[in-house]
């Protein structure tokens, strides 16, 4: 397919997606535009309209981005329609499996090997790494602390005991998880990259140990 006929027809495919979005939201042409210009981007019901019916064969990012959100799907899935379509043209005489071209736009395709350090694909997949070091210590943390409420609250002393020494396992765990991704950060900021925000109940994390 030339650059001619692929850019509206992506774009008829897009507006596709987005016509289902909106049906699926139950929302009409109207309520669309008006949630729209409550998020604080004016997109005009004529322009929803044009698009789904294909009088508009082109879609501004920003307008595509709020209306993604105001229809609460993820913008990727307008994209690329994973789950009903087999392949789909990524670029001009290019089509692609429709996981490929999802993995392709997010930065997920299979590598043969590491990609070079400070490169945009390596940089994703250090915060893809940070992602899962929050997940696991967010995890070892809150199971540590459920099993020492648990203990704190039976009578019965077998289980009691039971519960504690679970609570220590994972307490040491939880220990090692936190520990792993304080210096997974610094490491990140070293090299002049910023951390996202940890969750409230690890923010301890960040902080410095207290001198004796």
């Amino acid at each position: 397919m030339t650059n001619r006929g692929w850019s509206p027809s992506f774009t008829a495919r897009v507006a596709e997606q987005m016509r289902q979005a909106r049906k699926a939201a139950s929302l009409t042409v109207v309520e669309a535009a008006q949630a729209c210009a409550d998020l604080g981007l004016a997109v005009p019901k004529t322009t929803i309209t044009n698009l789904e019916t294909g009088r508009r064969t082109s879609i501004d990012l920003a307008e595509f981005l709020v209306l993604a959100e105001v229809y609460k799907v993820p913008p990727i899935s307008l994209l690329f329609p994973l789950g009903t379509d087999n392949a789909v043209a990524v670029l001009p005489d290019r089509e692609v499996p429709t996981w490929e071209a999802v993995a392709w736009f997010t930065g997920e395709t299979p590598l043969t090997e590491p990609a070079p350090q400070g490169s945009a694909r390596e940089v994703l997949d250090t915060f893809r790494t940070h992602s899962d070091a929050v997940a696991t210590a967010a995890a070892s943390t809150r199971l540590a602390k459920d099993r020492r409420r648990k203990a704190s609250i039976t009578l019965d002393s077998g289980r009691r005991e039971t519960l504690l020494e679970a609570a220590a396992s994972y307490e040491q765990l939880a220990f090692d998880d936190c520990r792993e991704l304080r210096e997974f950060r610094q490491v990140m900021r070293e090299r002049g990259l910023v951390p996202p925000a940890l969750p409230a109940d690890l923010s301890f994390v960040d902080d410095s140990d207290p001198q004796d």
